[in-house]
């Protein structure tokens, strides 16, 4: 069952610890590609200094984080990897979940190809190498996330790769499969 737009109406905090254990689905013209999410990370908005939207910044590429809850954000870093975020709360709360690791379950084969990689760990362990392998990008034909009946064992972090962020760099706000 997909999830709807309630569920992503809430703080992305919520929505972080929430889906892990849900399935993202990918379905494109070459096929359907799904994993399981085992990683995620909140960025609070206008406060989260490492948030794109940090202290109210709407930009043509932040714009998707001031929609209504459930919609794509994504963007590119490092000049060659995109980065899949889920908007949450509600319209001009800009707050986002950034969808970090899969575990494959579904269209191995075409994320075997697409990554150049066969070992399953290398294919959906980072937030570029899942856009990669599910071929996520703003031209899909059809993204979404639906329940499933795991339930999670989930361990909270600090986030990672933001150091620019000050004490934001340490807030709790990554949760993991554990």
């Amino acid at each position: 069952m997909k999830l709807n737009r309630e569920f992503y109406r809430q703080s992305a905090l919520n929505v972080a610890r929430e889906l892990i254990g849900k399935k993202l689905i990918c379905r494109t013209a070459e096929g359907t590609t799904s994993g399981i999410i085992i990683e995620t990370e909140a960025y609070m908005g206008v406060d989260d200094a490492a948030s794109h939207s940090y202290q109210n910044r709407r930009t043509k590429r932040t714009e998707a984080m001031f929609s209504d809850g459930g919609h794509a954000y994504i963007y590119l870093i490092y000049g060659m990897y995109l980065c899949f975020n889920v908007s949450t709360n509600l319209r001009d709360v800009p707050e986002a979940v950034l969808i970090r690791a899969l575990e494959p379950t579904d269209g191995i084969e075409l994320m075997q190809q697409r990554r150049h990689k066969k070992a399953l760990k290398d294919l959906c362990s980072g937030p570029g190498k899942l856009t990669q392998a599910m071929n996520i990008d703003l031209c899909g034909d059809e993204l979404y996330i639906e329940a499933t009946n795991l339930t999670p064992n989930i361990k909270t972090t600090k986030r990672i790769n933001i150091d620019y962020a000050g004490e934001a760099a340490n807030y709790p706000w990554r949760f993991i499969q554990a």
